[in-house]
């Protein structure tokens, strides 16, 4: 039995943010987003629990479940909201925990953006 989840690239309604980066040069605006996405994951912690929201069985994740990855609990509060600050994440509060989940458009932006360049590498 596996684990693996087939995620889709794109959803119909989903406009990525930036064209693939070997299609054009990208405008000041492009950059702009692209830079804050890539920004909020150049944390390894911040990484860390992107994984662990995105990977999570049922596509969210409570705070409690993901909160071990060798910080302090504010540490993780800090990052989560730099996560959400960025648009990578919403959360909503569920009695005394707080759940996340990966925005939508998210995966299928990163993965747009990098799409013609994984290609080229292969």
């Amino acid at each position: 039995m596996s684990n693996v989840k087939v995620l889709p690239l794109l959803e119909p309604d989903v406009v990525a943010c930036c064209p693939p980066l070997n299609e054009r040069p990208m405008s000041a605006d492009e950059a702009e987003a692209a830079a804050k996405m890539f920004k909020a994951l150049g944390d390894p912690v911040r990484l860390r629990l992107f994984s662990a929201v995105a990977s999570h069985e049922g596509g969210e994740a409570c705070v409690c479940d993901i909160s071990d990855v060798g910080v302090s609990q504010p540490t993780v509060s800090h990052h989560l909201k730099k996560l959400k600050a960025a648009g990578l994440l919403s959360s909503e509060r569920r009695g005394t925990w707080v759940y996340y989940r990966v925005q939508p458009a998210v995966l299928a932006a990163m993965s747009a953006l990098l799409a013609g360049t994984a290609k080229e590498a292969v």
